[in-house]
């Protein structure tokens, strides 16, 4: 573990001096990764602007939702970039083959080689607008609250990475450039609003299928102290380790039927 740690600090300080060497490419990228953030919060207000409620939930409570999917959302954006072209880089060009040559855990190589760093911003907004939303609502921070919402922030986190690794492990045995990812991440932002406004069997898909609502939504309605669903969020912890468990056995199934490329 200590190893690992060491070089993880190694590989996120050098992917950060590599990264600014290009500022105006960093700033065009955070900039426009800001702005995406800004037309959510956005659509937010103009919502609210037209009905004072939805499904029961006021402005305050939907910015704390939306907020607080950002957080592990942010983290997840942060080492997601290899994740995505994973199919594409080290399957189909066959660099993988390099990752497998070192005496180093394949998984935490390609998830820690690279990182989107301009997503960090997503993780400050959203504390911020979880700030806001509590200062609105009332609501007191104990101590015992902000360890809970650490480990919510956590499982957010591990639910995202270990979903979208294993779609990415699909890879291994069907190759292809553009992967299933972008049906599946289209459906995040399902999770940064109410579940309650969606029919039952979205509700189902968010729950049971591809959980993202324990990435987000159930953490939330347990910390705004919504009645929704008001036991589910003890299995957040759960589900994230049932995602990251089938995954981490998916990914290792696909090392043994991984066949390099021949070249």
């Amino acid at each position: 573990m200590r190893r690992h740690l060491t070089l993880l600090r190694a590989y996120f300080a050098q992917y950060v001096k590599v990264r600014l060497a290009y500022r105006g490419d960093f700033l065009i990228g955070l900039a426009t990764s800001m702005l995406a953030t800004a037309f959510g919060f956005g659509f937010l207000l103009i919502l609210f602007s037209k009905i004072p409620r939805l499904a029961g939930w006021r402005l305050e409570e939907a910015v704390f939702l939306y907020g607080f999917g950002l957080i592990p959302f942010g983290i997840f954006n942060v080492v997601s970039l290899n994740i995505y072209e994973f199919g594409n880089t080290y399957i189909i060009e066959g660099k993988f083959d390099r990752v497998l040559l070192r005496p180093i855990s394949s998984l935490f190589q390609v998830l820690f080689e690279v990182f989107r760093i301009e997503s960090l911003h997503e993780v400050l907004i959203g504390v911020l607008a979880v700030w806001w939303a509590s200062r609105r609502l009332g609501i007191e921070w104990s101590v015992g609250t902000l360890m809970l919402s650490v480990l919510f922030v956590l499982c957010g986190a591990v639910i995202y990475v270990s979903i979208f690794t294993l779609l990415s492990c699909v890879s291994f045995w069907f190759e292809d450039r553009v992967g299933v990812h972008p049906p599946v991440y289209n459906l995040i932002a399902f999770g940064r609003y109410p579940l309650s406004i969606y029919s039952q069997l979205i509700q189902f898909l968010l729950s049971w299928i591809i959980p993202f609502a324990f990435a987000s939504f159930y953490p939330s309605a347990r910390l705004l102290g919504r009645p929704e669903m008001r036991n589910l969020w003890l299995l957040a912890p759960v589900m994230a380790a049932a995602c990251l468990a089938v995954m981490l056995f998916t990914w290792n199934r696909g090392l043994r039927q991984y066949s390099s490329t021949g070249s």
